[in-house]
């Protein structure tokens, strides 16, 4: 038999390679979402909070009641609020940098070592003939070789899923913001349309009236009719439209049961005095943008795995054996033991495989990433062009539908009033033209809608998490095409 003293001396070696378990885990996770918190607060200036238990779940719940109670109608700076500490799915996005976290502290430990035990000989106990004992431990000496680029790589994998959680949570935010300002919009189209109902219903039961009394043709008092219908049909399609932009920002904030009871305002705010001059945008986005950031760490990932392949090329498996070999002999009631350390080291020999066909997968996928990343830097620069470009024009757009076209026809229904109070005019043609200027109004409030939509990208294009192409865009923005009115 071995004696335990000789098996605990054995253990030792590997045990004293794999080091010590620490509280590295926890404390990768939490510096992890620190830096994500940090940035979402640095261009978002709002709260965000990973949810890892029942306490914290609860916390986040009665903080969403309570901001929807005491926000009504509900405004876009809360709903975002709302939605970076209620959407699930940015909690997903938190856990992959949880499991990114723990893939950086593994990587920290050595290869666990493999014991093995074993006897040869004959006979039988009672006999107590020869018989040899023999134990091995082994452990993967490349692995120690190339600990510290393991490390590395594992780190800037790492470094990337704070950035990528980050991004994520930008996204959510500026997809939220959006979907305040389509449903805003929506409903406030909604309560134009019931306006210019109200217009076509009184010209239809007017042309009912003269028709009666032979004033009015029936061709004349249909087109009346057939425009009341079209009005009726619009303003359904309007109330549609501003219900499901209204789903769109609840699903954004992760809400359900009572708490889908919430109203938002019955207009977009007005267009602010003036627009912002950002004359160096496409530097600032350079500098800031937090997916390009992530294509930086993907190159240094690539390039640090591509010298791992370089340096390991020609050497698939490398392991060292220690152990030892212990015989014991039982002759004339006589016991003789001898214990004898042995080294042994094993590599497999590249005969088939010089390495050439992974060095060049690895400078393929290098070039690769390079590519990306100048790519990236490309559109980053014409996002940003395009955001402003975008903000800048339906900023004017907006502003002169505000100030030239419904004040115009404000001043033609104006006129055309009192030419009908003068008996100039007939009514129908003071309806043609109040129906007009509501018309005007609804262009007005989608280019104020479109310019609130450009500004909401700006940030985006500047830090990350915006849309992803420009129909994306274009989808939020016919989404929230037609509606608007409060108390929804």
């Amino acid at each position: 038999m071995i004696g335990p003293r000789r098996i605990i001396m054995a253990l030792a070696f590997p045990l004293a390679l794999s080091g010590c378990v620490t509280g590295d885990d926890y404390s990768r996770n939490e510096a992890g979402f620190i830096s994500v918190a940090n940035k979402t607060a640095s261009v978002e200036a709002k709260e965000t909070v990973w949810i890892q238990n029942q306490n914290q779940a609860r916390s986040a719940g009665a903080q969403v009641k309570s901001l929807l109670a005491r926000t009504k109608p509900l405004d876009v700076e809360t709903a975002v609020q709302i939605a970076l500490l209620n959407n699930k799915g940015l909690q997903a996005a938190y856990a992959d940098l949880g499991y990114r976290a723990a893939d950086a502290w593994q990587s920290t430990m050595f290869i666990n070592p493999t014991v093995s035990f074993g006897t040869t000989g004959i006979g039988t106990p009672e006999l107590q003939a020869f018989k040899t004992i023999e134990g091995m431990i082994t452990t993967n000496i490349l692995a120690l070789a190339t600990k510290s680029r393991d490390v590395a790589i594992a780190d800037t994998r790492f470094r990337q899923a704070q950035l990528t959680a980050a991004v994520r949570t930008l996204q959510v935010a500026a997809d939220t913001r959006r979907a305040w300002i389509g449903a805003v919009a929506a409903w406030e189209n909604v309560g134009q349309l019931q306006r210019a109902q109200a217009t076509a219903d009184a010209a239809s039961e007017l042309a009912a009236k003269l028709g009666e009394t032979g004033a009015m043709t029936k061709g004349a008092q249909a087109r009346e009719h057939v425009f009341v219908a079209e009005i009726a049909g619009e303003t359904a399609k309007a109330r549609l439209a501003a219900r499901l932009a209204k789903e769109e920002l609840t699903r954004l904030m992760g809400l359900w049961g009572s708490e889908l009871d919430y109203q938002v305002p019955n207009s977009l705010p007005p267009l602010p005095k003036s627009v912002a001059k950002r004359d160096t945008i496409e530097a600032e986005a350079l500098r800031n943008r937090i997916d390009l950031q992530v294509a930086k760490l993907e190159l240094e990932a690539t390039a640090r795995s591509y010298g791992l392949t370089e340096a390991t090329r020609y050497v698939t498996d490398l392991e060292i054996l220690t152990g030892f070999e212990t015989e014991r002999e039982i002759e004339d009631d006589e016991k003789k033991t001898r214990t004898t350390p042995q080294v042994e080291l094993e590599f497999a020999i590249p005969i088939f495989d010089t390495g050439k066909a992974r060095m060049r997968k690895a400078e393929v996928a290098y070039m690769r990433a390079a590519n990306l990343l100048a790519e990236k830097a490309v559109n980053v620069r014409s996002e940003a062009r395009s955001a402003y470009e975008a903000y800048r024009s339906n900023y004017d757009i907006a502003r002169h539908y505000r100030n030239n076209v419904v004040p115009l026809r404000a001043k033609v229904e104006e006129e055309s009033l009192l030419t009908y109070n003068g008996m100039i005019t007939n009514t129908f043609e003071l309806l043609t033209d109040t129906r007009d200027k509501i018309n005007s109004i609804l262009l007005s409030v989608n280019a104020k809608r479109d310019f609130w939509l450009a500004e909401a990208n700006l940030a985006p294009a500047i830090y990350g998490g915006g849309a992803t192409n420009a129909s994306a865009e274009t989808e939020v923005a016919a989404a929230s095409g037609s509606g608007g009115g409060g108390g929804h």
